[in-house]
């Protein structure tokens, strides 16, 4: 009776990519956003589900057009979109999020279906701490057995997949772990459960600095 995952085995080319150096003007993009100083506030300062601080429009309409020529290549897809949440909200794609060390913790999600079929994630920290990127994950069963880490069809995300809003990080295995590396871009299939390895940093230039983005393809 136990919730259940479908497994897909991480293969790179197949639903993870990693591209090193992938912008052409990654320091002055990090220092654009450091120098930032209009920021939104997440959890824990105010009742928000993303952490730390986060500004949209991270990259220019250019920096944003490379970076999504790169991605179409690497899927073989034609066109990328953003999809809009019902409601007048707003999808947080290209948005610049800076994180520090005690504002949040690795949080294991998919993203949903509804709404993206792939997720991006460029780390513009400078000197950061390696195992503080993105890492895999599976389910664990509390007899230790190890299972899925895939939501498909008819569900959307977790929620729905598992029946259950939120589960303790003990419930997840770590099935691999993307090093934190400046101007790395990690692309993977936004329903392949995943979560920040970790966060770091006291003084806002210190913090776990991203540009994050969220596409919607054609099956």
């Amino acid at each position: 009776m136990a919730p259940k995952l479908a497994y897909e085995a991480l293969e790179h080319g197949q639903n993870y990519w990693i591209v090193d150096d992938v912008l052409s003007n990654a320091n002055e993009i990090s220092e654009r956003c450091f120098a930032r100083e209009k920021w939104e506030y997440g959890a824990p300062y105010q009742p928000e589900s993303w952490p730390g601080m986060r500004f949209h429009g991270a990259l220019t309409p250019d920096e944003l057009e490379q970076v999504e020529t790169k991605v179409k290549q690497l899927i073989g897809k034609d066109k990328l979109w953003m999809e809009q949440p019902p409601g007048g909200l707003r999808l947080d794609c290209n948005v610049a999020q800076l994180v520090g060390a005690t504002e949040s913790s690795p949080h294991p999600h998919t993203d949903s279906r509804r709404l993206c079929r792939y997720a991006c994630v460029i780390y513009l920290s400078p000197n950061p701490p390696p195992d503080t990127g993105t890492s895999f994950c599976r389910l664990r069963y509390p007899n230790g057995a190890i299972g899925g880490n895939i939501v498909l069809p008819p569900h959307n995300n977790l929620v729905d997949a598992l029946r259950v809003k939120a589960l303790p990080i003990q419930a997840w295995y770590e099935d691999m772990r993307v090093q934190n590396v400046f101007n790395r871009m990690i692309l993977y299939k936004a329903n392949i459960v995943h979560c920040a390895s970790g966060y770091f940093g006291k003084e806002l230039r210190d913090k776990r600095l991203t540009t994050v983005f969220f596409w919607m393809t054609e099956d």
